[in-house]
């Protein structure tokens, strides 16, 4: 009787023994297939990141006129102008423990979903300063699973490339390009940077799904998630802009032009027409482009003659993508019909204020005034420009400058970060 008590212990102890074993094994298990969901991203959050300053992000981005004035009157004050701001020589201290700057700058080191990881981004990064502006940057739009090319201009402070080489050096998917030049503004340079960012990143990785093109002083309005979703959903098109060539414009490519005192000139010469049965289309320099496409316009002897052609024109970025696009056997090309004409506000790569298109939005204008600054027509977007922003369907934004409104930054980094890590919970 006493044996088969014993008997009786030891085999309900062994039982016990493996349901326990079995449970925790089976939670493990659901931990780690939902770990996207569960997993505590408090440590990668970037609110808090500036105690100093007592601007309201949440009040910011609902559009609050209050909160709006008072970063403005914030802007003004002499402790602003004073505070400190990172340098190269910071970068380059803080990049030689590359664990330590991750960690201290939050990178997300981790795909954040599945469907992220499965479809990996290309981007082509052109700088020549401001480097704290460059970082922030690449850290709001650094997923593991992506690549960048980072183009830093021939002409840049020795201590700026320094920098990013730095940052760099701490990821094994961002890289400077293997071939550097000095851009000149409006010349051909500007093309041939984005063009040997290309050819790196085409010949880098076989698993990258579509390419887009950023420069220093851009800043996403989109996840990485949300980016992603929509590239999928383009189902291999491109997305840029390409329409008709306005007659004013004509001039900058049936011209010969040279560089003269490190500005572009136009010589009076006739050139050539160009090596197309299409027609020459007006554009920009930025684009959301398929793999096919870059494969295409880097080995078709037809692009790569037109390239060539290309090379003594005033401001061929802004013709030059928006005339492949329209040519048929391109990858994710649109008919040369005007009816697939595409506008910077329709196309998904860049959102831009340009001063002479601003107004009262109820009787037209295609978007409100700029909130902060303009440079060139552009507007360097403050604050007050973001609610507005952020409803639109572009990629990005430009422009954006520390020096002018770092606040703006500020409050997207951390709707953009907030967005990112906890967009998986219900």
């Amino acid at each position: 009787m006493l044996k088969r008590k014993l008997r009786h212990c030891h085999s309900l102890r062994f039982k016990l023994l493996w349901f326990l074993i079995f449970t925790v094994g089976t939670l493990s298990l659901i931990k780690i297939h939902h770990k996207a969901d569960f997993l505590n991203h408090e440590h990668l959050e970037l609110t808090g990141e500036y105690p100093d300053n007592h601007i309201n992000c949440s009040k910011i981005l609902q559009g609050d006129q209050q909160e709006i004035e008072k970063v403005k009157l914030e802007l003004l004050t002499v402790s602003f102008r004073k505070s400190p701001k990172l340098t190269s020589n910071d970068y380059i201290n803080m990049t030689q423990d590359c664990d330590s700057f991750i960690k201290k700058r939050k990178y997300i080191m981790e795909p954040l979903s599945k469907e992220e990881a499965k479809f990996p981004i290309a981007y082509s990064i052109v700088v020549h300063h401001k480097i704290n502006m460059f970082e922030r940057l690449l850290r709001s739009i650094y997923a593991p699973q992506n690549y960048y090319c980072i183009h830093v201009d021939k002409k840049s402070p020795e201590s700026f490339l320094a920098a990013v080489k730095g940052i760099a050096s701490c990821f094994g998917n961002v890289f400077i390009a293997s071939q550097l030049e000095s851009v000149v503004y409006a010349s051909w340079s500007r093309v041939q940077a984005d063009l040997n960012c290309m050819k790196d990143l085409y010949r880098r990785s076989m698993s990258w799904k579509y390419l887009i093109n950023l420069c220093g002083m851009d800043f996403p309005i989109k996840t990485n998630q949300e980016i992603a979703e929509k590239l999928k959903a383009l189902k291999g098109e491109n997305s840029l802009e390409t329409e008709k060539m306005p007659a004013n414009k004509e001039v900058r490519w049936k011209k010969h032009h040279e560089i003269v005192d490190g500005k572009v000139k136009n010589m009076g010469i006739d050139k050539q027409h160009p090596p197309l049965s299409t027609p020459i289309f007006s554009g920009s320099a930025y684009f959301v482009v398929s793999r096919r496409f870059v494969e295409y316009v880097l080995e078709n002897s037809n692009v790569l003659a037109f390239i060539e052609w290309a090379k003594d024109t005033y401001s061929p970025d802004e013709y030059l993508w928006a005339t492949i696009q329209r040519i048929p056997e391109v990858p994710g090309a649109a008919s040369a019909s005007a009816k697939y004409d595409v506008s910077d506000m329709n196309a998904l790569a860049r959102f831009v204020k340009w001063h002479y298109f601003e107004g009262d939005v109820s009787k037209g204008a295609p978007y409100p005034p700029c909130s902060g600054v303009h440079i060139r027509s552009v507007c360097v977007f403050g604050v007050g420009d973001l609610n507005w922003m952020l409803r639109t369907h572009h990629f990005f934004a430009n422009k954006f400058d520390t020096d002018t409104d770092p606040f703006a930054i500020q409050c997207l980094e951390e709707y953009l970060r907030g967005k990112a890590l906890y967009q998986h919970r219900h």
